[in-house]
């Protein structure tokens, strides 16, 4: 008997049953939630949006908050999360006449909705629905939290979002959906070289640069002129948003000023960022959801002073937490994740300090000077990330925490002073790199790190093509032409 028919087979037999047993308990373990989620991980995973970066990076940060949300759906004592809004842009991997009108020219669709579930189950199925994917297989999913060996995490700090595991060929088969190894593996052995993919593309990205000049300068009085009239510390973007589409945030702000004058009055000193939600984040910036109406923006800022007293509690507990763990600095990066609102903020570092004041700690107030550790709620166990700093969960036990960070602060002042000599060289070979090649300018993603940003500058130095003269450079993972001219070169181009 074949392998699908052996799937077949099954199915038939325990359908009724297995379905019978998780509408009754209304609970997937970390496993289950990630076997039923497979057809949409494949519908939006990251790696098939190379040639599109907006969107991939859309898709990689909505990954993100779903896996937080599902993690928060499981803990124990959890009686509520958070609405959270997401979007994805879904791949079509088969045709489905219903909805071919929402289909982008590039052949996807954005959509978007707003979790309000309180358990996994109802999660799973209203992602699955919500994208228009099927939920047959949910009949067949068996319940696995009881088994040990079956718990997979959906995500964690090293590992921000999903990437489906290998399944055998059969797999695939039987399903109808594409091998993501398979494809992955042909787009490799066609990635071209940087000289060959810039005689194809320079011209694009010439045209296109050129034509988004009034655009961009356009952005530049905008921000300017709203930094000067609200007294703005800085205006912001969470994501690599166009520039026609940053332009449209900063009119739309500008007639709410107009409209309801008083209203922005709060905003003065403060910093907008443009992102998914609206609030306040952990660094006391403002967010203006980008999908949200006038009316939500405006009574964010009536809120802001409830908000600014929130944040100035949130930095007394860091002051506190400080001064307790020898002098150590509580950190927030924005860039590795989505953006964490003060709410949550202050309700982590809360929960922390509480523990803390249970336990009287021996450490020297200075021992720790220098050093910096970030809060997370979704960690088990502490741990030293790679650019120096710690990664502590909010429910580390004190005297574990304090063994912890005496037995790590050498290697952590190591790393620390590793990660400045890198970031000083960067900066280095940039600008030799910038004026160099003649570019207009030279960037990288967050996501790029230090040890590969520099050799591929140098590189770039040695390759020293004329076609990038004039252009904006990005580095990045894949090659790609921004809408407005700013041309995405791989961190590991093939010379």
């Amino acid at each position: 008997m074949s392998v699908a028919s052996l799937l077949r087979s099954a199915m038939r037999v325990g359908n009724r049953h297995v379905a019978a047993h998780l509408v009754h308990q209304r609970a997937l373990s970390g496993a289950d939630a990630i076997n039923a989620l497979r057809p949409f991980y494949f519908a939006v995973h990251p790696d098939f949006f190379g040639q599109h970066p907006r969107e991939r990076e859309v898709n990689e940060n909505s990954l993100k908050r779903l896996s937080g949300y599902l993690e928060n759906l499981q803990k124990p004592g959890t009686r509520s999360v958070q609405p959270t809004k997401l979007t994805f842009y879904v791949r079509e991997i088969k045709d489905k006449e219903d909805i071919q009108k929402d289909i982008l020219p590039h052949g996807f669709r954005s959509v978007s909705f707003t979790l309000q579930t309180k358990d996994v189950l109802t999660t799973v199925m209203d992602v699955l629905k919500s994208c228009s994917l099927s939920t047959e297989h949910m009949k067949g999913l068996k319940a696995s939290s009881e088994s040990p060996k079956s718990r997979q995490p959906v995500a964690g700090h090293g590992n921000p979002f999903y990437r489906p595991i290998k399944w055998d060929k059969s797999y695939y088969s039987f399903t109808g959906f594409r091998d993501p190894e398979q494809e992955l593996e042909q787009a490799k052995k066609v990635e071209p070289t940087l000289s060959l993919w810039l005689r194809n593309h320079e011209k694009e990205a010439t045209n296109k640069q050129n034509a988004s000049v009034p655009r961009r300068e356009e952005l530049k009085r905008l921000k300017k002129e709203l930094c000067q009239k609200f007294a703005l510390e800085d205006i912001r973007w969470q994501r690599s948003w166009g520039v026609t589409h940053r332009c449209c945030q900063l009119q739309s702000l500008s007639r709410l000023s107009q409209q309801n004058p008083e209203a922005v009055l709060n905003l003065r000193g403060h910093t907008i960022i443009f992102t998914d939600q609206s609030g306040m984040n952990a660094s006391g910036h403002v967010m203006l959801g980008t999908m949200d109406v006038h009316h939500q923006w405006t009574k964010l800022f009536v809120s802001l002073p409830s908000y600014r007293s929130l944040h100035q509690q949130t930095e007394w507990l860091k002051e506190r937490i400080s001064h307790v763990l020898g002098g150590i600095q509580v950190i927030d990066i924005e860039r590795l994740g989505p953006v964490q609102p003060i709410e949550e903020h202050f309700s982590i570092l809360n929960t922390f300090h509480k523990r803390l004041l249970a336990r009287r700690l021996a450490l020297h107030p200075r021992s720790l000077q220098g050093l910096a550790m970030t809060l997370e709620n979704d960690r088990s166990s502490p741990s030293l990330h790679e650019m120096g700093h710690f990664v502590i969960p909010a429910t580390c036990e004190p005297s574990r925490l304090q063994t912890f960070l005496q037995s790590m602060a050498w290697e952590a002042r190591q790393r620390i002073k590793h990660r400045n000599q890198l970031q000083a060289e960067e900066e280095e070979v940039l600008l030799h790199c910038l004026e160099g090649l003649a570019l207009s300018n030279l960037s990288k993603e967050p996501s790029v790190r230090h040890n590969q940003m520099i050799p591929c500058c140098r590189r770039l130095l040695e390759e020293r093509s004329p076609l990038m003269e004039g252009l904006r450079v990005e580095v990045s993972h894949f090659y790609s032409v921004m809408q407005d001219g700013d041309l995405c070169i791989p961190w590991d181009w093939k010379g």
